[in-house]
């Protein structure tokens, strides 16, 4: 059987362990396939599950500066391709939309990708609609094989419609992760039904049950309670409103707040959080591996997520923060933002309130830091809702079903 080539911006990335388990669940299932990054890692750590991988990694030069001697051999070789006019007329007419260096970029990365991609490579699929898919796409008419996607949630929200559309037209099918994303994204494609709805899931195995031990921390006699966050420190996130939201709680509310995860604001908010005079009670981790996390969340009270819409329209999809954290009973606080309730049901499974509304989000804190009663049932019930309706299995199933007959054509047929 042939291999997929799976592009992606970077990898590792701590912050992409559903992409990680989904090369793995695939692998797993006999799809053989080569990863190809538009950058290196630049995490300090990996997951586990990037060490049970086994595919090879091809890295293109994430500037072309970088290595102009691989750059200069891969477009003399696309020059003499019978593909390239159309190749190259596909991405005149988006450099004309957007004439920048970055576009220019990936049109560089994609003569390397088709130059370098080994004869055994029967189909292209690629994370995200933004940058790795306009490398995908012009290497794909490159190199004459057929193209699909993944969509996710930057991808989407922050791409220009004109671009969605070229990307939506030109592939072959598309998968997302939400039933908001996939409603918008078949609202644009001229084919509707072109993007299929398949929720990534969570392989629970490495996730402990819920304590058999009922929760006692109630910020009094009861002990303080510990508050968890995972996420980029990036607008997104919402930790301002997390940080203002903590600032309104009570002086005699006994509480402390961790927080994992790297991001461009990290240092921003640690200051906020020093202004605001809650430095004492905060622990800014860094990011972590997925044995951290684990440990943190088995170690907490409460998580809470305050995602919201950013300035560039930036949004969460469907946090696997918030899976794992349910997975493991910890009660979960979030937002009402993108497909959150697709997964939380507001009173029955955790709780919601508006995105970008410190006041709400601080209400509701105090509610749930006071009555462990409540967070360990909403906790209990989470638990159980998202191992029977997350789980990875049957999205795995779907993509290796799709990908399966692709791989197992002649090469040439592409």
């Amino acid at each position: 059987m042939s291999r997929l080539a799976i592009i992606m911006k970077g990898y590792p990335r701590l912050s992409e362990t559903f992409i990680a388990q989904e090369i793995l669940g695939l692998e797993q299932r006999g799809i053989r396939a080569l990863i190809v990054a538009l950058r290196k890692p630049y995490d300090p750590f990996i997951h586990e599950v990037h060490r049970q991988i086994s595919a090879d990694v091809l890295y293109l030069p994430e500037y072309l500066k970088d290595d102009p001697a691989r750059v200069a051999r891969a477009r003399k070789w696309a020059k003499a391709q019978p593909t390239y006019a159309t190749a190259r007329a596909l991405f005149e007419a988006d450099y004309a939309r957007e004439s920048n260096a970055g576009r220019q970029r990936r049109w560089g990365q994609a003569c390397v990708l088709a130059h370098e991609l080994p004869d055994d490579i029967a189909w292209i699929h690629t994370h995200y609609l933004h940058t790795p898919c306009s490398v995908a796409r012009y290497a794909a008419h490159l190199s004459g094989r057929r193209w699909s996607f993944s969509a996710h949630a930057k991808d989407i929200w922050t791409s220009p419609e004109w671009d969605l559309r070229t990307k939506l037209d030109d592939a072959a099918w598309g998968v997302t992760c939400t039933k908001v994303n996939a409603d918008h994204l078949n609202a644009l494609s001229a084919t509707p039904g072109k993007v299929e709805l398949l929720y990534h899931g969570l392989d629970f195995s490495p996730f402990p049950a819920p304590s058999p031990t009922p929760a006692s921390a109630d910020g009094g006699a009861g002990g303080p309670v510990r508050i968890l966050s995972v996420g980029r420190a990036v607008e997104k996130k919402g930790y301002d409103d997390l940080l203002a939201a903590l600032a309104a709680l009570p002086d005699g509310l006994d509480w402390h707040f961790d927080h994992i995860g790297g991001g461009e604001l990290a240092a921003a908010l640690a200051a906020e959080a020093d202004r605001l005079g809650l430095s004492s009670r905060i622990t800014w981790h860094g990011a972590r591996p997925r044995e951290d996390v684990i440990a943190a969340a088995q170690r907490a009270d409460l998580f809470v997520l305050a995602s919201k819409v950013a300035k560039s329209g930036d949004r969460d999809g469907l946090p696997n923060v918030l899976m794992e954290a349910q997975a493991m009973g910890l009660c979960c606080l979030a937002t009402q933002v993108s497909a959150i309730p697709e997964l939380i049901r507001d009173g029955e499974t955790g709780v919601l309130v508006p995105p970008g509304d410190p006041a709400a989000l601080g209400a509701a804190l105090q509610r749930l830091m006071r009555d462990p009663a409540q967070r360990d049932r909403l906790g209990r019930a989470a638990a159980d809702d998202v191992r029977a309706r997350f789980s990875s299995a049957p999205g795995l199933d779907r993509l290796a079903e799709r990908f399966r007959p692709l791989l197992a054509e002649p090469v040439a047929a592409q």
